[in-house]
């Protein structure tokens, strides 16, 4: 067992372990949720909602909110730029059955910033702790904090990030230890996210860059409470449970097709046949990376139409 792994306590929720699942915009939806639930996560997040689309009820937005009951305990994330959308839609996702609600204050994608929210936010501090206050109050689920330790390189704000999540009620700070400016590229900063995790009270937990054992167990080394996968669990969602044990395991081309196959029919099941194998190919490269002949095997499943072909395809591999 690894040494780092203990229950998570966010404010009045705790959960079996501090592993948590990143939200992916497009990847982290209810079929990828509960498979990292079944290999080990211990929270798993949603992909951000739009606070405003949620208050004005889009069906798309309020689509994203459904939540399954074999997905507990799920975080959802809203983002939005005004309290009085943030609180209207954390309102809407504790109805729903949200375990926690998570603000989005760290979302580099330009669409988003221009809109008033994700990172932009970090250099509106006064706007900010509104919005944490709003949802606080908004809700008796706990609320959470995404940031990011700055927007640009060398300009840290982490210390007064954790400050306001803390001082607004928020009842854990999950902080992404690259600046905003670096997006997903280059190892997590874990000196700026020690800083981070010495002057905040609240659980802070470290995110960037996981994609085996050893990283995760550099982030745990900063003190954080818990660690946050994204990329890492892209393709092996059984790096949760490698992580837990403290065992890496090289992975397995057969092992990694029947994990696939698993989800491509819960995507199917899910979403239908047609938007089901859509979805299921964003993922493709990090599901067959490794396999012998992976380029051919992607561009067999690309043509694939029906759920039938998928399984013929895959059954091959999976004996």
């Amino acid at each position: 067992m690894n040494k780092f792994i203990k229950p998570l306590a966010i404010g009045s929720f705790t959960a079996k372990n501090n592993l948590l699942l990143a939200p992916m915009a497009g990847i982290t939806d209810t079929p990828f949720r509960i498979m990292c639930l079944k290999h080990g996560a211990g929270i798993v997040c949603a992909e951000m909602v739009s606070a405003r689309g949620v208050d004005r009820e889009n069906a798309k937005s309020l689509r994203m909110l459904q939540i399954d009951k074999r997905e507990h305990p799920v975080s959802m994330q809203i983002f939005g730029s005004t309290p009085e959308d943030i609180s209207s839609a954390a309102r809407v996702a504790e109805i729903a059955g949200a375990d926690i609600v998570d603000i989005n204050a760290g979302c580099p994608v330009k669409k988003i910033n221009k809109a008033g929210a994700g990172c932009v936010l970090i250099k509106q501090e006064k706007l900010l702790a509104e919005i944490v206050r709003a949802a606080v109050k908004a809700v008796k689920i706990p609320v959470t904090l995404k940031t990011r330790i700055g927007l640009t390189e060398g300009n840290f704000a982490g210390d007064k990030l954790a400050k306001i999540a803390e001082n607004e009620g928020a009842a854990a700070l999950v902080m992404h230890a690259r600046y905003a400016s670096k997006m997903h590229s280059g190892p997590a900063d874990l000196d700026a996210l020690a800083k981070v995790v010495a002057v905040c009270k609240i659980p802070v937990i470290g995110n960037g860059g996981i994609i085996n054992l050893e990283l995760a167990n550099k982030m745990f080394e900063t003190g954080v409470a818990g660690v946050m996968l994204g990329r890492g669990a892209l393709g092996n969602p059984r790096i949760f449970e490698q992580i837990a044990a403290g065992k890496e395991e090289p992975p397995n081309p057969r092992q990694k097709a029947s994990d696939y196959l698993a989800i491509i029919k819960e995507n199917v099941k899910f979403y239908g046949e047609k938007t089901g194998l859509t979805r299921a190919r964003k993922t493709t490269g990090y599901w067959l990376s490794g396999f012998p002949d992976a380029s051919a095997l992607r561009a067999e499943f690309m043509k694939i139409t029906t759920l039938a072909e998928a399984e013929k395809l895959f059954s091959g591999i999976i004996k």
